[in-house]
């Protein structure tokens, strides 16, 4: 019987030994959930893929669905195309919450996966049709091709001088309205000695620092440094002197343990707000604001900003407003719309009060980060809540001139744009500055990198040029040297210019007006043209040449056709007639004598009432389009009036001599092809100026 007793003992070693496997699988995941649940995502993710496969899909269902759904939450906190299939993994084994339809939405969203985050976005409304996220994201997914085709005027481009390679440059901020100097936030070495950071457990990267630049005379960006002396205290002891500082400054972080994060400048560049977080025995325990004050070329040692009377509660990402007086941050507090929301608070220094959360028409279930204000009070943030390509997208909030009530709070009213193409993609676009009142500035993204490392991005938006150039010139193309134009407009432009040497002109306009150009020439007619630059968005050069017909010379009307031996005018003589309409109207002083002429061919009684009927058929068409009768006198003059040629004509048919008419005897002397040229040309409309007085005496 010994050896069932052994059996036995080995039955029961294995059943113990699968116990303290079973448990320590339990102690495991209960580690890796504290990580999470104090926000040390990376930390947890490590743990969770390492448990993950060591559950029983079928035993453990259950709670390897949860597992894959924590899982797939840090992922997706640190941009991880692997919260996709974890989020997958979670639906494939039943996971309860219809929330991971809601993230695996978003991060298809993130990865461009537009048709596959709609599905799902569906499928979450389907359990939460109220829900604005899933509404915003699904509106988002089926329009983003559309805003694409629409980008904006700005020109965006990697930052060359503040991006380095292997490390992340995020938020930068201008200290003060120069925009000669600028701070930022990066994981690159504090020195060249120091190449070695310690690791966040919350993104898994290089702890963050804040780093100062300054642009040289030749605007290039250098005297990259640690911000001067914000870390100088770190590390040494207190002292008497120090055990009696104020409790703000005794809880000031300590240079070399702390991270630090997004700042916000004082428009005189003296005072500097920025995040903190300052890890206890290696665990995260939020974010703090602090405010350190600029004396000479160094920072004061950092005060932190009391916010909230709960120490807990995270704030971060500050941003102050150019009077002081109102501070803009990002928090989790309890009672907000969910995720982090922006905040205000109205005070000054490191005493604020009246803290006022920005409502909904700001704040979503998801996450509202690095608020930005410009003088004029725009916000400026990023969301991943409104209507966007994917990720953070910045949004622009501009106030109205009335308030609303939130929550029993007065807030202005905002209205929302989302910043589109160039500034924002599928990834995540976020930390705006401005340089003063300019429409140039800095923002981050991580877009377009597998390390998911973020960048500075520089833009600028290139001025709007409008302008109208062309060439004077007489009805033979000759430039008329002594034109004149004069500009007059509806934004107040009222001005009067020489046309150059060689008849061309070049004038300046601006945007969203309409413009009328009057041209004129001594001997010549005046001619009106209009231009209007309404609603134009780019820079445009119109093209507007001016053709004067001459006071004293017949003008030949090059596009007045009739039918084949009839005076009824075609279709195709309309446009010219109404140009002729046109220069009767810009000349309302002048009266004309309307001539038709016919060539050769035929008898000379027929052609000259031929003639005569179609000249009656031009004034009859310039009265019905309100010309006065009493300006126009029809004249048919047959074949009597022939061409006399001059050298513009002579240089297009070398055949006919300059100053040579046209006539019967000079015509039967030419090769019949050139014949018909002649007759072609003598068959014409022409119009003479006869008074420039009409109706002024």
């Amino acid at each position: 019987m010994n050896w069932i007793k052994h059996i036995i003992l080995c039955l029961g070693c294995a059943v113990l030994a699968g116990g303290i496997t079973s448990c320590s699988l339990q102690s495991r995941i209960r580690k890796a959930d504290t990580h999470y649940a104090i926000g040390e995502y990376y930390e947890a993710a490590k743990q969770y893929k390492r448990i993950y496969p060591k559950l029983d899909s079928k035993k453990d269902k259950a709670q390897k669905a949860a597992l894959a759904f924590r899982q797939g939450e840090c992922y997706r906190v640190l941009n991880s195309a692997s919260a996709i299939t974890c989020y997958k993994n979670a639906i494939k084994l039943k996971y309860q919450d219809s929330t991971v339809y809601l993230r695996l939405a978003q991060c298809q969203q993130y990865a461009g996966k537009y048709t596959d985050a709609a599905k799902n976005y569906s499928i979450y409304l389907q359990n939460a049709p109220g829900s604005y996220v899933a509404q915003a994201g699904k509106y988002a997914c089926e329009q983003v091709n559309t805003w694409k085709q629409s980008p904006t005027r700005y020109k965006v481009t990697p930052s060359k001088d503040f991006n380095k390679k292997r490390s992340s440059n995020l938020s930068p901020s201008f200290i003060g309205e120069d925009g000669d100097a600028l701070m930022f936030t990066s994981n690159r070495p504090l020195s060249k000695k120091k190449t070695s950071v310690n690791s966040s457990p919350v993104t898994g990267k290089k702890t963050f620092n804040l780093f100062s630049a300054r642009k040289d005379a030749n605007g290039k960006w250098t005297d990259f440094s640690p911000a001067q002396g914000l870390f100088a205290s770190g590390g040494e002891e207190n002292t008497d002197e120090d055990s009696q500082q104020s409790d703000s400054t005794k809880s000031a972080p300590q240079a070399g343990t702390l991270e630090v994060g997004v700042c916000s400048f004082t428009p005189d560049g003296t005072m500097m707000y920025f995040t903190a977080s300052q890890p206890v025995n290696g665990q995260d325990l939020g974010t703090q604001i602090y405010l350190s004050m600029r004396t000479g070329g160094e920072w004061g040692e950092p005060q932190q900003v009391k916010l909230f009377q709960d120490s807990s509660i995270s704030v971060g990402h500050p941003a102050i407003c150019a009077t002081g007086d109102t501070l803009y941050f990002v928090s989790d507090a309890p009672g907000g719309y969910g995720g982090k929301d922006i905040y205000r608070a109205v005070g000054e220094n490191t005493t604020w009060t009246d803290i006022q959360n920005l409502g909904p028409q700001i704040n979503t279930t998801d996450d509202e980060l690095f608020p930005s204000v410009r003088k004029d009070g725009t916000l400026y943030f990023s969301s991943k809540g409104h209507p966007g390509y994917g990720g953070l997208d910045i949004f622009k909030a501009v106030p109205a001139r009335r308030d609303t009530t939130y929550g029993g709070n007065k807030l202005p009213v905002y209205t929302l744009f989302n910043m589109g193409v160039p500034f924002n993609s599928r990834e995540d676009d976020f930390g705006i500055t401005f340089e003063g009142n300019t429409e140039n500035g800095f923002f981050s993204s991580n877009r377009e990198q597998k390390s998911k490392n973020d960048r500075i991005f520089q833009f600028t938006l290139p001025e709007i040029v409008l302008t109208v150039e062309g060439l004077l010139q007489d009805e033979q193309g000759e430039p008329l040297s002594d034109g004149v134009l004069r500009l007059v407009g509806t934004d107040g432009t009222n001005q009067k210019v020489q046309v150059r040497r060689d008849g061309t002109y070049r004038l300046r306009l601006q945007p969203d007006a309409k413009y009328v150009m009057l041209a004129t020439s001594r001997g010549y007619l005046n001619q009106k043209q209009e231009v209007s630059t309404t609603g134009i968005s780019d820079s445009r050069t119109y093209k507007q040449d001016f053709v004067l017909a001459s006071v004293s010379k017949p003008v030949k009307m090059n596009n007045v056709f009739y039918e084949f031996g009839k005076w009824e005018l075609t279709d195709e003589s309309s446009q010219e007639l109404m140009g002729l309409v046109k220069l009767l109207k810009d000349n309302p002083n002048i009266t004309i004598e309307l001539s038709a002429h016919t060539d050769m061919v035929g008898d000379s009684v027929s052609n000259l009432t031929l003639s005569e009927k179609r000249a009656q058929s031009c004034v009859d068409f310039l009265i019905q389009n309100g010309i006065e009768a009493a300006r126009l006198t029809p004249v048919g003059y047959g074949k009597n009036k022939p061409v006399v040629a001059t050298e513009t004509l002579h240089k297009e048919y070398p055949f006919i001599p300059d100053e040579q008419e046209l006539n019967e005897t000079f015509i039967t002397t030419l090769p019949k092809e050139q014949q018909e040229v002649c007759n072609q040309i003598n068959r014409r409309t022409e119009f003479k100026v006869l008074k420039t007085t009409y109706n002024l005496y």
